[in-house]
């Protein structure tokens, strides 16, 4: 097959008997979807069994994830997607994130006694993106009726499911944040404690909510009774959220940007989410000759650290709302800003004090331009698709009647009136949630790895693992990661499957590594498919570091049943 030759069929020969990781991929001809739990990606692939697309398959499988995994994703965040079309390839970018409240500013803010961003609690949201950015997708790639998509979420919401082993440790770990807020607890902490694992949850408001969205469409949540009660819980906590504020709001058709690496074109969507750190750090690691060097070695690891370093700080510096502040993303993605910046890195010692650069000397114009899921359909159509409230439990706010939290996806912006994400009415806030996608012939790939910060740097390594080692897919989401979530410095995280010699290397060199989990969640879960255009073969896979799977779409084995004639019933089985 294509794939294994793409990704080095000779390493995949020798791993056979004694492979370093856990599970292999799902490989079939019909579609797959891969999601951070399995009743989602079951969902989704019933959905493709029934006809329907891709993103038909994504809107069922999120909505079913606002209701397993709720502290990670529902109706009260907001969407990015990136959609590759089976037949050419064409991709299409969907930002789909909520805009701040008219009324909220950092003048406001410093009025009623904050002097920074706060990070929870109701100053926190702007209007959610996610339900409009989800009607958009299917008004322009949907198959199957809009109401039909929301089948499974409803029942599990009302009938209830059995709460999985690591969704169940975020639950019980977010305790303190649910009993801040009455709804909160009355939701979520039946009997006054988060479920055990195994123990059957039922949330009854949100199936009502995902009712009113099946029946009446986005219009239900931007104009009708949803947005009333949400109206009615922001105004509760003295927010400034108003009517307008959702009437005028759209989500936005973007040009993803791209880097070429390794021979494979990487794409991300442009700013304000945070894909532009992904593509100026392989920028950087390109410089150096990785593919050479033991995929574990302290070498390998020290330039890649060492780029994560300088393209964070000048994410952190630059990245912004594009339409309400310059973003120099040409210079960003310029190769000869990135041999500049890779010049910085020192091949023996760690560098503890990086600093943004000036990528705005790079530009010819002087003009300004997070669960995560994805699914491959029958025809080859895949979504990139990433959805989030933020933090774990969002704001902390659950809207009355309707059982779901609002994101605090505004606590990202600045509090410094001169810095281009500075909070601003209408404003979007810089984002941490990007789809990712790549290709190289005739493979393409969707893919993504959630948990705020570490997305860009995680994405990167995907890439690496890939481009630069000759890992299939499933490898490339199990294989030992680091992260850093700070800037500045040379503290680091690395998952214990780093040798000891490895990290004593690292240490020697100046890095400062704390040792977690073989499988650390702190290193965000992640799912990824592919489709080789050419043999029209699917691949899924799913990181062990989450409850999911990539479960692929049924095949009708079996012809529906003849009607009898005489009594117009199927015959029985």
């Amino acid at each position: 097959m294509r794939l294994l030759l793409a990704f080095g069929l000779a390493g995949m020969m020798a791993m056979g008997q004694d492979r370093t990781h856990g599970r292999s991929m799902t490989i079939s001809q019909s579609g797959i979807v891969a999601t951070s739990q399995t009743l989602a990606s079951q969902a989704g692939a019933a959905v493709l069994a029934r006809g329907g697309s891709a993103v038909d398959a994504a809107i069922a499988a999120n909505a079913v994830l606002g209701v397993v995994e709720p502290m990670m994703c529902g109706i009260g965040g907001d969407l990015f997607v990136i959609h590759a079309a089976g037949p050419t390839g064409k991709l299409t970018g969907l930002n789909a994130s909520g805009l701040a409240p008219k009324g909220l500013s950092i003048d406001y803010l410093k009025k009623i006694g904050h002097n920074s961003m706060p990070s929870g609690g109701i100053h926190t949201v702007n209007v959610p993106g996610a339900v409009a950015g989800w009607e958009a997708m299917h008004k322009k790639f949907g198959k199957l009726p809009w109401k039909d998509l929301f089948a499974p979420a409803i029942y599990y919401a009302s009938k209830g499911f059995p709460v999985t082993e690591l969704i169940q440790w975020d639950w019980e770990h977010g305790e303190g944040k649910l009993r801040a807020d009455d709804n909160a607890r009355a939701v979520y902490l039946p009997g006054g404690r988060a479920p055990k694992e195994g123990e059957i949850f039922r949330n009854p408001g949100l199936a009502k909510a995902y009712q009113l969205i099946a029946d009446g469409g986005a219009k239900a949540f931007y104009q009708g009774p949803i947005r009333d009660s949400i109206l009615r819980t922001s105004k509760r906590f003295e927010g400034t959220l108003t009517a307008a504020d959702f009437a005028g709001f759209q989500p936005e058709w973007v040009e993803p940007i791209a880097t070429e690496y390794r021979g494979w074109k990487v794409f991300q969507l442009p700013p304000n989410g945070q894909g532009i750190g992904t593509l100026e750090m392989l920028n950087i690691m390109s410089a150096f000759d990785l593919p050479s060097m033991r995929v574990d070695s302290a070498e390998a690891l020290h330039y890649k650290i060492e780029a994560q370093k300088l393209s964070f700080q000048d994410l952190r510096r630059y990245n912004a709302d594009p339409r309400m502040a310059r973003v120099p993303v040409e210079g960003m993605l310029s190769k000869a800003y990135a041999t500049e910046r890779a010049k910085l890195i020192d091949a023996e010692k760690a560098n503890c004090n990086t600093k943004p650069g000036d990528p705005g000397r790079f530009e010819t114009a002087k003009v300004g331009h997070t669960i995560y899921m994805s699914a491959v359909d029958r025809e080859g159509n895949i979504v990139s698709w990433i959805q989030s409230i933020s933090d774990l439990w969002g704001s902390g706010i659950v809207v009355d009647d309707y059982g779901f939290h609002l994101h605090d996806r505004a606590g990202a912006f600045s509090f410094d009136p001169q810095h281009p994400n500075a909070l601003a009415p209408g404003k979007r806030p810089y984002h941490t949630i990007i789809p990712g996608y790549m290709e190289k012939g005739d493979m393409r790939i969707g893919f993504g790895i959630m948990r705020g910060m570490n997305q860009a740097q995680a994405q990167a390594q995907f890439v690496s693992y890939i481009a630069d080692h000759g890992m299939n897919l499933q490898q490339a989401l199990e294989a030992p990661r680091f992260n850093k979530m700070t800037l500045g410095g040379c503290d680091i995280r690395m998952e214990s499957r780093f040798s000891d010699e490895t990290i004593d290397k690292l240490r020697r060199m100046g890095h400062h590594p704390a040792v977690l989990g073989a499988y650390s969640g702190l290193m965000g879960g992640g799912q990824a498919v592919g489709f080789d255009a050419k043999t029209k073969v699917k691949f899924g896979a799913s990181s062990p570091r989450k409850d999911g799977s990539a479960i692929p779409e049924p095949e009708a084995f079996w012809p529906a049943a003849p009607v009898s004639v005489s009594s117009g019933k199927r015959p029985a089985n």
